[in-house]
């Protein structure tokens, strides 16, 4: 029997990147949240929507916030991305030309902190809790929103797997799995004509999209953001794995915030987000060009073909598989759990295979990368995985 009396309203978002298993994180807060007397109610774009929102009941906000129903999210819920939409917004870091219309009057600095607008659409709303379902960034807005007293209970969402605190974060799988599929299907090209294939992922600080997959033998090599490489060493590397396989081609996979020895990260352009992110970009295709130039020194003066390709945003597109349909589910329940019992300020996480809860602020207090001691082979330029005893699904 399903309660009458409305027991307050939960308002949820996603930020940052979309991944496969956003969506199956709204329906299960949602159904369980409306089934328990609770109204729901989707926040758009984002913090932008928190932002854009017009305080007047006569307003017409349907571009910034929607009241769920089990309808709506039954019907997005098996699907990939997020059908809130999503976008990158800092409510504390809004530059003059992204400030909303109506409170241009307000704010005329060149970067303006709106949180006092955001405060306020909470109370609009009617707001008992909000749940932010996103990475470092998304989740770190959400820190300084418990700071001033909202109600939070967060949910880790990244490709990159690099929220502190959790084993897991959604759209990590589908990420590895995509990767994997993909770099099997280019295979066939670079065993046909003998080359070197380097493969661009996701990663900006982390390095677990290039290295899992790797460790699953997707690649022969990895190079990840942790460690900076040579690239005469990966060339020379390359081209004896090439020689080793029978079809005669070997594999790389590269990080998008990987570097060179004695280089910085490579940006596709210098302007940056509210969060201070330059697009990252042109490191595959950097070291595709570096292979070919350093190759025939390691293949008896005969040059070697490349074939490079960016995965980009193939690898956060179309359905979550299972684990990305389950987890996200779990952690929904988990939010809502939490909710019912009065608790915030939470993060929900999985941890050595259990489900669990922890302060929201490591988020802001701790940094996740690739322990390149334990799990990388800086000589060998892949996974090290010596044994599973008592390990994570993940490993790392």
């Amino acid at each position: 029997m399903r309660a009458k009396k409305k027991k307050g309203t939960i308002g949820i978002l996603t930020g940052g990147g979309d991944v496969p298993g956003l969506n199956p994180a709204i329906r299960a807060v949602t159904i369980r949240a409306l089934r328990e007397g609770y109204r729901v109610i989707g926040i758009k774009r984002g913090w932008a929507g928190m932002v854009d929102i017009i305080r007047d009941k006569k307003a017409n906000n349907d571009n910034n916030f929607q009241v769920l129903t089990e309808d709506l999210v039954n019907r997005s819920g098996r699907t990939g991305g997020t059908f809130l939409h999503t976008s990158r917004t800092r409510p504390s870091h809004i530059p003059l030309k992204s400030v909303p219309d109506h409170l241009k009057d307000k704010y005329k600095a060149e970067v303006n902190d709106l949180t006092k607008e955001v405060l306020k659409n909470i109370d609009f709303l009617d707001l008992d809790y909000i749940i932010p379902i996103g990475g470092d960034d998304t989740l770190s807005y959400a820190v300084r929103l418990y700071q001033e007293g909202v109600k939070v209970v967060a949910i880790p969402k990244t490709m990159d797997n690099d929220v502190s605190g959790t084993d897991y974060c959604i759209g990590f799988s589908t990420c590895v799995t995509r990767t994997i599929e993909m770099t099997n299907l280019l295979r066939t090209s670079a065993g046909s004509h003998e080359r070197i294939l380097v493969i661009e992922v996701f990663g900006r600080y982390a390095g677990f999209t290039a290295l899992l997959p790797t460790m699953a033998g997707a690649a022969n090599r990895c190079v990840i953001p942790e460690h900076k490489f040579k690239i005469e060493h990966l060339t020379e590397l390359l081209v004896e794995d090439r020689r080793q396989n029978p079809s005669n081609y070997s594999v790389v996979l590269v990080s998008e915030g990987a570097t060179f020895e004695g280089s910085d990260m490579m940006f596709a352009n210098l302007e940056k987000d509210m969060y201070g992110h330059a697009k990252l970009g042109g490191i595959g295709d950097a070291v595709s060009a570096r292979i070919k130039d350093h190759a025939p020194g390691f293949n008896k003066g005969k040059k070697v073909e490349t074939i490079f390709q960016h995965l980009g945003y193939l690898v956060r597109s179309g359905d979550p598989d299972a684990i990305d349909s389950i987890v996200p589910m779990a952690y929904g329940n988990l939010a809502f759990d939490l909710i019912l019992k009065g608790i915030h300020g939470r993060l929900v996480i999985l941890k050595n295979g259990r489900y669990d809860n922890i302060p929201v602020d490591i988020v802001t207090s701790v940094k996740k990368f690739v322990d390149v001691d334990k799990h990388y082979n800086k000589e060998r330029l892949r996974p090290v995985y010596e044994s599973f005893i008592d390990k994570p699904l993940f490993l790392i």
